[in-house]
């Protein structure tokens, strides 16, 4: 479903930061992590998901920069289910470099498939992504999008603009709070949309709780 430029991108930046450490990854071991969590909404790039209370779970892998990982999610019809793998890089300076590939599927009549190149960089407090998809559209053209977020983050506080192209298009605004309590990761956010998928605002609350395997 991929454009060749679009696959091309992603690889050139996972040549570039694969080779400045493929001399430290023969001693590299696996380590893998599970999580569980509730939300008592859960949204997505400003996107309302479900509106009410959600459990959602998930399994993770790391070895040597590279990561893949399975989550699923309750949503209004189904499950949402998402498979994603990639490669990450910090440099000395703390620069880091990320690029991955993420595939959203469903279990019910919730939607349909989208597939996503994700790419992203953060030096500091600041982060930045920057995602090519597309949008199976069952029988009628699919839909190409991109989304683009920046998100500025300090002592658990954290604030996120996003902004759609393509074949969807608006933005979102987030702001919130996370902390770890008795070993419980909680957070609250509060969040304004204004796109062609959502024209809302809200606050949820989120608790979760990983898990070394």
């Amino acid at each position: 479903m991929k454009h060749i430029k679009k696959t091309a991108l992603a690889a050139s930046l996972l040549a570039v930061v694969a080779t400045s450490t493929i001399s430290n990854q023969s001693h590299a071991e696996a380590s893998w992590s599970a999580n569980a969590g509730l939300m008592t909404e859960y949204h997505f790039r400003g996107i309302v998901q479900n509106s009410t209370a959600t459990a959602n779970g998930g399994v993770d892998v790391e070895l040597g920069g590279f990561y893949g990982g399975v989550w699923a999610a309750d949503v209004e019809d189904g499950l949402e289910i998402d498979v994603y793998g990639g490669y990450g890089f910090e440099f000395e300076n703390g620069l880091s470099l990320g690029a991955g590939l993420t595939t959203y599927q469903y279990t019910g009549d919730f939607d349909t498939e989208y597939n996503e190149i994700n790419l992203s960089a953060g030096y500091g407090f600041l982060s930045v992504e920057y995602t090519l998809g597309e949008r199976d559209g069952e029988g009628d053209p699919d839909d190409s999008y991109t989304f683009t977020g920046i998100t500025a983050e300090h002592a658990g506080f954290y604030a996120t603009v996003g902004i759609f192209g393509g074949d969807y298009e608006g933005n979102y605004g987030e702001v919130g709070y996370g902390t770890s309590i008795e070993g419980f990761d909680v957070g609250v956010a509060f969040i304004k949309s204004d796109s062609d998928l959502d024209n809302d605002e809200s606050i949820y609350f989120t608790i979760s709780k990983s898990f070394d395997l």
